[in-house]
């Protein structure tokens, strides 16, 4: 017991002592950088390393306390000079005093980080390798500057070494431990990433685009690749921008009317596949939830309408930017610093419900998320690829640029470093990806010699980092004879699981745009009251093989009234073709998949209670024409069947087979010949 109080009364005295020089040291830190602002860590940090040879044990170097007269007269004017930021006199006696003292262990580390402090790196490397050779144990915060000094350099694996050897010792600032534990895994990855290079091709995207006085950032494309929308910044000026490309061409950029504002700035969007929403970004707004908010606005009858902010859902006191909306417009990611991260800034995604509100945004976890600065999601239209610019990932130092792919299970994987030289120790900005992967869009102000404004560039994607192949279906909707576009009901479901996949409604001209990732079989339905439906079908399962997106013309048949029951019932005069029902081969057995599609047309039926029809089946010329034509009663027939059991009246139905005699493409492909076999509708009046 006594043992004890003595061993604590001595610890509390040393404690005392300890804290006591502490003081003294921090007070004369705090004086020596109120005397001079030099944005080196390493300066900064010197002082404490300068003072701390009082704690260690005498060694076989010469420091402040065991130098002669005359190297620390050079010394200490070495530091004067420093105060006064007259580095070439500081280092000049620095030299001086190591002329004196080669072995002068606190004139080594302090001429060190004055050259790195200059950018001048190898002097600085050859300062700290001396000083690790002359005294390895006498601090171990040097290894840290020496692997700083070689990441400086591009020695990636020897500042790997030194990292390493840093972390071995004792390190009080858990801050400090972190960072070189950040230097350590990006100089590994960047060791291998400078031996396996990607290829990178930079292009300016255009000079109609790109000016000579002004930033250009954040290209974002519309899916059909004929639409820009970016940010342009003129005398702190931010407004949103676009450029519409016309026979290959991009135009020249113009502003986009009805959003921008003369005194606020605009920016940091992202736009709809379809190029008829904008989300973007507004700061310091008065009367707004938080420092920067995300605003929205549609197109209407193609004008833009006024911006609204989105609301205390999406925006709060903290800072939110940099959106990202989903091709079908139903999911939107943002960059976000919000309680409740995993790091500084953090990006999180959000729901839009079917009456158009916002759920209450998540993180999207600890895969993505880091605790440094995660941010500028742009998520591809096949809906799983999300690139992103991170500091926090492993890369080649400050923001690099990743991918990451969203599993089948809704799980997102581990990021994937975009790889060197795409990637650079310098910040590299936001991304975006054209809708077939293979054009990258992005900003830089390190491509142009003697640029110092930020330009919008191009390059092709390497293989390994594309998205999913993706086309799209761009139609417009008129009523059957006529120009007149319609506003209809435009749906896309996955055609075996049933789950719908995208629904829309048409612009004020009839057309609509949806993104079709590979992977997948699609059943598109256009509805609207008083019209017979129109379907197709899109057959992408086993991948995408066509360049070419679907461009389609969809004519929308209308119900005729009933006529007196006195007069025979007549056909109309175009037959709508059920492109989703289907049979099993040489037979007419319904396959499951049909019944998404005879629902609808059972819900036609019961929506237009006088509403007559026939149903017609037709075979391609593969087989005899006894045989097909029988096949194609007896699927006709199978619809009738399916139709009565679900309640039509049989008085309100038909049907007939037509066999090999009616068809509407070459039988010599089989492209033709799908055609051929169909089944089809017609409005009986």
């Amino acid at each position: 017991m006594i043992k004890e109080v003595i061993f604590d009364a001595l610890f509390f005295c040393l404690k005392t002592i300890f804290a006591q020089k502490t003081l003294l040291v921090e007070r004369r830190i705090q004086k020596y950088n109120m005397n001079i602002s030099i944005n080196s860590k390493f300066l900064i940090v010197l002082p404490l390393l300068l003072f701390s040879s009082f704690l260690l044990p005498a060694q076989s170097y010469t420091t402040t306390k065991t130098a002669g007269k005359k190297a620390q007269k050079h010394y200490s004017k070495a530091r004067e000079y420093l105060q006064a930021r007259d580095f070439d006199k500081s280092l000049d006696a620095l030299s001086k005093a190591l002329q004196d003292q080669p072995d002068f262990i606190n004139a080594v580390l302090l001429k060190a980080s004055v050259h790195f402090d200059q950018k001048e790196y190898e002097q600085a490397e050859n300062g700290f390798q001396n000083a690790v050779k002359i005294a390895p144990d006498y601090n171990n915060f040097t290894w840290f500057q020496l692997g700083v000094t070689q990441w400086k350099l591009k020695k990636f694996e020897e500042a790997a070494t030194q990292m390493e050897q840093f972390l071995k010792g004792n390190i009080r600032q858990a801050s400090l431990r972190t960072e070189a534990e950040q230097y350590l895994r990006n100089a590994s990855f960047a060791a291998k990433a400078v031996q396996n290079p990607v290829p990178f091709n930079p292009k300016p995207i255009s000079s109609a685009i790109n000016t000579h006085d002004a930033d250009e950032t954040l290209p974002i494309p519309t899916a059909d690749g004929n639409t820009l929308i970016y940010t342009r910044r003129y005398q702190r000026q931010e407004d949103l921008f676009f450029s519409e490309k016309v026979e290959g061409e991009w135009q020249a950029g113009q502003p986009i009317p009805g959003v921008n504002t003369p005194s606020l700035n605009e920016g940091a969007q992202s736009i709809s596949a379809d190029g008829n929403t904008i989300i973007f970004t507004v700061c310091n707004r008065r009367g707004d939830f938080g420092s920067c908010d995300l605003y929205i606005s549609e197109k209407v009858n193609k004008r833009w309408t006024r911006p609204e902010n989105m609301g205390s859902t999406i925006n709060t006191p903290s800072w939110e930017s940099q959106p990202a909306l989903s091709s079908d417009g139903r999911l939107l990611y943002f960059a976000s610093d919000r309680a409740g991260g995993q790091g500084k800034r953090d990006i999180w995604y959000s729901q839009r419900q079917k009456n158009g509100d916002w759920t209450t945004p998540l993180n999207l976890g600890p895969t993505i998320n880091t605790g440094l600065n995660d941010q500028a999601p742009f998520i591809h239209p096949d809906g799983v690829s999300l690139y992103l610019m991170s500091d926090g990932h492993p890369g080649m130092g400050g923001s690099d640029l990743f991918l990451a792919r969203k599993s089948d299970n809704g799980t997102w994987q581990e990021p994937q470093n975009l790889g060197f030289p795409i990637n650079t120790e310098a910040n590299e900005g936001a991304l975006s990806v054209s809708l077939d992967g293979r054009t990258a869009y992005f900003t830089s102000d390190q491509l142009k010699a003697g640029a110092r404004d930020n330009d919008l560039y191009t390059f092709e994607m390497p293989a390994s980092v594309r998205p999913k192949p993706v086309t799209y279906v761009k139609a417009k909707v008129v009523e059957q004879g006529s120009t007149r576009p319609l506003i209809a009901n435009v749906e896309l479901t996955d055609l075996y699981s049933g789950l719908l996949f995208a629904n829309t409604i048409t612009d004020g001209d009839g057309t609509f745009l949806i993104c079709l990732p590979s992977g997948h079989n699609y059943a598109l339905n256009v509805e609207k009251k008083g019209y017979a439906f129109y379907s197709e079908n899109f057959a992408l399962e086993e991948g995408l093989q066509i360049e070419e997106p679907f461009l389609i013309e969809v004519e929308l048949v209308p119900i005729p009234k009933l006529v007196a029951q006195e007069e025979a019932p007549k056909e109309s005069s175009q037959a709508i073709v059920l492109k989703n029902v289907f049979f099993e081969t040489g037979s007419a057995q319904l396959l499951d998949a049909s019944q998404q599609e005879l629902d609808r047309l059972y819900r036609l039926l019961a929506d237009n209670p006088d509403m007559r029809i026939q149903i017609n089946g037709h075979t391609d010329e593969v087989g005899g024409e006894e045989d097909n034509q029988l096949l194609s009663e007896n699927r006709a027939k199978a619809v009738y069947e399916y139709l009565i059991e679900k309640g039509i009246e049989e008085k309100r139905l038909a049907y007939k087979g037509f066999g090999e005699s009616k068809p509407i493409a070459t039988n010599n492909t089989e492209e033709g010949r799908q055609q051929n076999r169909r089944t089809e509708f017609v409005i009986l009046k």
